[in-house]
């Protein structure tokens, strides 16, 4: 790409996006602050905790024994009395401190259990076996979430769960080979929390997944499991910086054509419901990181929905990102079949990706383009299947309903300034496409010389061809709809007459759906997906399914 171009595009990303930092993360020695318990046995405990902290960075050994004395002294006045919270947040200091040592010391317990040295005795140290693949320890660098400082744009709010046991940042080791086979992240960040449990002088570290696990049996009683649902995702878009490649690829998404796929964000779980989020334009997965975030902090959403993503090269036309998002359906569903409908939530662009995959075209797209039905349009057979897939289609049977937030679904006039029609001309129509609009080109007798322009935003502007004929098809009347918009907290009016309502990108009268089934407009400009109101707004759908 030319340098000037390059530059062009850097400061558009800049423009439309702003230049906040998502996610940064810092690594501290977290402070033990004692809570001047009255209880003798828990004073010897903070005793431990305070010599082991001493005895950190010269005697690891040593301070992994008084962590764990002090965890099993805790774990025994919680034994006595549940609602010990002093004796709570002994214990789950000390296991915290613990599993930061294992892993500052390069100890490896889960290979074969360890010997410890304590004052009282030795403790041998283990990790209690877990039959799933993905659950061996030895995958994974384990680090206390309290040892992480966070901030950025995505994660201004910090959802945690006040339990019992340690919350940890679980982060593979290697790259993830079959991450698009298996539909998980290249690399795993993710969080899950530690508890020791006693048995004699035998020390079982037991890892509990939050987002599966409510509550846990512990010395006889039932306890709430506590979570730190912010922070591993915070280290993984420090990690990832997918701002990075937010531009690229919408300038370039040939280059990026591996990146279109569905991602789990959590284990598989067949008896939840999976919520598919799909980002717009210029955007990725990172996105969705303040909703995701706030919404795990309800234990219904938490018992009852999983979270996938569809991420895709944003400089591809949203029709050929919708046939994409189809294949891995397919794909997805042959590994993990759905047993309750999918909730489709689609923020801007990923909208209209999400209104194609509840309509059913029929050959009423393909007539509307080339003013002839598929048998008497001539096309080579490859550009056909591409053609096909992008404007033959119907409605996925898996998918029960849509949140719509922010989405042109009549388009934007947004596609039509300067700004947008300078960055057009930049995206690189990838080369299969280039060769399927000659061939289109050619089937309508065009009288062009050159190929189209074909790319995401040429398919937002509100007169393209594409762009009427899809508003001339119903959506299948039995999917629910909800539509979320934006106003910019300025208001204006609803219909084409000045001012009007809009977010500053996609105004009211374009994401507005006749007969949805609710519609809330809050006072947000384009990221509306974000904001607090909209995030209770989904909650409060998702929750009355």
């Amino acid at each position: 790409m030319n340098p000037r171009n390059t530059l062009f595009a850097l400061s558009l990303g800049l423009v439309l996006s702003g230049c906040a930092q998502y996610a940064s993360v810092s690594e501290r020695r977290p402070q033990f602050h004692p809570l001047r318990s009255m209880a003798s046995s828990l004073m010897s405990v903070e005793q431990r905790i305070r010599t082991a902290l001493r005895k950190e960075r010269g005697e690891p050994l040593a301070a992994l024994g008084e962590y764990l004395a002090a965890a099993q002294t805790a774990a025994r006045e919680l034994e006595r009395n549940p609602a010990d919270t002093v004796a709570r947040d002994d214990y789950n200091f000390a296991v915290a401190r613990a599993i930061g040592t294992i892993k500052r010391a390069k100890l490896e317990p889960w290979e074969h259990p360890l010997r410890v040295p304590a004052p009282d005795g030795d403790f041998v140290l283990a990790f209690k076996p877990d039959p799933r693949p993905q659950w061996n320890p030895a995958l994974y660098t384990f680090v206390p979430a309290d040892q992480f400082d966070v901030k950025g744009h995505y994660v201004t709010d910090h959802t945690r769960k006040e339990g019992l046991g340690a919350p940890l940042v679980a982060i593979g080791r290697e790259m993830n080979k079959n991450a698009k086979e298996n539909f998980s992240l290249q690399r795993i960040f993710y969080g899950v929390t530690a508890v020791i449990r006693f048995e004699g002088r035998r020390a079982v570290v037991a890892l509990e997944d939050p987002l599966s696990t409510e509550r846990i049996r512990f010395g006889g009683r039932s306890f709430p499991l506590a979570a730190d649902f912010t922070v591993p995702l915070a280290v993984m878009l420090a990690s990832a910086n997918p701002v990075m490649n937010e531009v690229p690829r919408m300038i370039r998404p040939d280059k990026f054509a591996e990146t279109a796929r569905i991602t789990r964000l959590q284990p598989y779980d067949p008896n939840k419901a999976v919520v598919l989020v799909v980002h717009g334009l210029m955007d990725s997965p990172a996105t969705w990181t303040p909703m995701i975030n706030r919404l795990r902090a309800d234990p219904d959403i938490r018992e009852n929905f999983q979270f996938w993503f569809f991420s895709y090269p944003s400089g591809y036309p949203y029709p050929h990102a919708a046939a994409i998002l189809r294949r891995e359906l397919d794909r997805a569903e042959e590994i993990f079949p759905l047993n309750k409908p999918m909730v489709v939530i689609g923020h801007s662009m990923g909208g209209c990706i999400g209104r194609l995959l509840v309509t059913d075209s029929g050959d009423q797209l393909w007539t509307a383009m080339f003013q002839k039905p598929p048998a008497e349009t001539d096309l080579p057979e490859k550009d056909r299947r591409i053609i096909e897939e992008a404007l033959i289609f119907q409605r996925r049977q898996e998918i029960g309903r849509v949140i719509f937030i922010s989405a042109p679904l009549r388009g934007t006039e947004f596609a039509l300034n300067a700004l947008s029609r300078f960055g057009s001309m930049l995206i690189q129509t990838p080369s299969n496409l280039r060769q399927t609009v000659r061939s289109a080109l050619q089937a309508l007798d065009s009288q062009s010389s050159q190929p189209r322009n074909t790319n995401a935003i040429e398919t937002l502007a509100p007169a393209h061809r594409f762009v009427q004929a899809i508003n001339r098809i119903p959506i299948n009347s039995s999917i629910p709809l909800h539509v979320i918009s934006g106003d910019q907290g300025k208001g204006g009016n609803k219909d084409r007459s000045k001012p009007e309502m809009s977010d500053g990108i996609v105004p009211y009268w374009s994401s507005h759906i006749e007969g949805a089934v609710s519609e809330l407009v809050v006072p947000s400009a384009h990221s509306a997906h974000q904001h607090p109101e909209a995030i209770d707004e989904v909650r409060r759908i998702l929750l009355k399914i």
